[in-house]
């Protein structure tokens, strides 16, 4: 099938919608700075990221649960309108409590790539619709990139900018839904269920299974040494190395190309030749010898090569993923995939407090700590990696 009005839309819309979360990520702590003492900055910038993540947890499942009541469209532009709201809000914020409010309401209605991915799939079948999540990552891997660089360009006129900038794109988002986008979900509208609406009934079917149970636990600690750079990168760049906003865009987008490039031309070659388990070795030592270089890096420039480390470890994720796929039956896929996600949010909550609270506690003494506790999370794998790989998957994950 030729691509469609409602297709290119939903994509331009994840495209559009990746650009205004990316166009903040250089300038939050320079708001914060206008707001708070700057010994506070960090810790408040942990809370910001986390609190975000906890009503996305929260609220995502509910999101969903109303999109198949009442429809993908409805929910989208709630979604859509309400981001815009936030943004312009949170460039407006003259108090603390209002920017925590923004943060909020974005976690509250960012179920904008959920609702979309349900929109894909409801007009799309087979082969196609494979390809089309395919393009839609691409869209969202697009606007992540071109988001910080914008805005790290746009902060030079004025902190404020790039959330105007972000308001100014969802509220387009917005338009674009009410004229171009029509209802998809035309089936029968499931009624709300209270199990839908639980997100941590996606752990329940894991009882019992303790092989996958330890895999899983693998998945969310390099999960969450993974929130690492997605919390420290900015405020590190800036303390250590003096970075302004346009060069933290710049360095964000750098690393997030080449982490793209590496999932798409290295894992496949290095997974087929070293089987799964040795990939998932080799990507958690690239990455935890990356963190500890950060961490003793004293001038920016050395910060652009140990990207190339970082962005390899990166081929330790999908080894473990395709493991996990391995030992679960097809009608398993999607309960085990929900978990996955499920474990992701988790991280994206405990992560940036973990990380800011070294950071702050170290700062006055050495703001390199943080890095090196990434580092060391690596090494609470093994024992679960040793009840994962042999216990009978080792054998199945170098075939």
């Amino acid at each position: 099938m030729k691509p469609n009005r409602p297709l290119i839309v939903i994509l331009c819309t994840v495209a559009l919608d990746a650009v205004g979360i990316g166009l903040i990520m250089p300038v939050l702590p320079g708001l914060l700075r206008d707001l708070v003492h700057s010994n506070d900055v960090t810790a408040h910038y942990g809370i910001l990221l986390a609190l975000y993540a906890l009503m996305q947890f929260a609220c995502a499942p509910v999101l969903g649960a109303l999109s198949d009541r009442f429809g993908r469209r409805p929910v989208l532009l709630v979604s859509l309108s309400g981001a815009a709201i936030d943004y312009a809000i949170m460039a407006t914020a003259p108090f603390l409590w209002v920017l925590y409010i923004g943060r909020i309401v974005a976690g509250i209605t960012g179920a904008t790539g959920a609702v979309a991915g349900a929109y894909i799939a409801d007009i799309t079948d087979g082969d196609e619709r494979a390809r089309y999540f395919g393009f839609m990552s691409a869209c969202f891997g697009f606007g992540m990139v071109a988001g910080p660089v914008l805005g790290g360009l746009m902060s030079s006129f004025s902190p404020h900018a790039p959330f105007f900038a972000a308001a100014a794109l969802n509220g387009l988002n917005f338009l674009m839904g009410i004229f171009l986008l029509p209802e998809s979900h035309k089936g029968e509208r499931r009624p709300l269920r209270r199990e839908a609406l639980n997100p941590l009934a996606s752990f329940r079917w894991v009882r019992g299974m303790t092989v996958i149970a330890a895999l899983m636990a693998v998945f969310f600690i390099m999960q969450l040494v993974g929130q690492a750079p997605a919390t420290l990168w900015v405020i590190f760049g800036e303390d250590r190395f003096h970075w302004d906003t346009s060069l933290i865009g710049i360095s964000l987008a750098a690393f997030g190309i080449l982490h793209s490039l590496a999932q798409a031309m290295i894992t496949g070659p290095v997974t087929t030749r070293l089987g799964e388990r040795r990939a998932l070795m080799l990507g958690m030592i690239a990455d935890g010898a990356g963190y500890i270089l950060l961490a003793l890096a004293t001038r920016g420039w050395m910060a652009f090569p140990i990207m190339v480390l970082l962005a390899s470890g990166g081929i330790g994720m999908p080894a473990l993923q395709a493991v996990l796929s391995r030992q679960v039956d097809e009608e398993r896929q999607g309960q085990l995939q929900g978990s996955l996600a499920a474990l992701t949010s988790l991280t994206s909550i405990v992560g940036p407090l973990l990380f800011t609270a070294i950071y702050a506690a170290s700062i006055t003494t050495w703001n390199g700590w943080a890095w090196i506790a990434g580092a060391a999370l690596y090494l609470l794998c093994l024992p679960a990696l040793r009840r994962g790989f042999w216990s009978g998957v080792g054998q199945r994950a170098d075939r």
